[in-house]
């Protein structure tokens, strides 16, 4: 653990400077600033730029890819998993609404006992 002391030198650099910037010292030079310019007229904003002519880049042509040719489709094949699937669907149906059924039934029998 370290013991804060305002005795040591090699802490100066780290200390808060004395003046914030928004009061005047009199102790603290004025900061420097662009040649010519009044330090007590404040920020002036930034130099003014000139803009770039124009063309100054090159012309940009971009040539998109031709489209790629999709791998033929066999429709009759496709056609028989579908149906096949359709088929599978069916069934995981009729068996969720068999075992419905039964829980049905079962419920209704302890009820009207």
């Amino acid at each position: 653990m370290t013991t804060p002391s305002g005795d040591r030198p090699e802490d100066d650099y780290w200390r808060r400077p004395p003046h914030d910037g928004a009061t005047n010292d009199p102790k603290r030079p004025p900061e420097p600033g662009p040649a010519g310019a009044d330090p007590s007229a404040g920020y002036g904003g930034p130099p003014p730029s000139t803009p770039p002519p124009p063309g100054w880049r090159p012309p940009l042509h971009v040539r998109a890819a031709p489209p790629r040719q999709l791998p033929p489709q066999d429709m009759a094949g496709l056609d028989a998993v579908e149906q096949r699937a359709q088929h599978v669907t069916w069934v995981v149906g009729a068996v969720a609404g068999v075992v419905l059924l039964a829980l049905l039934c079962l419920l209704c029998s302890r009820a009207f006992r």
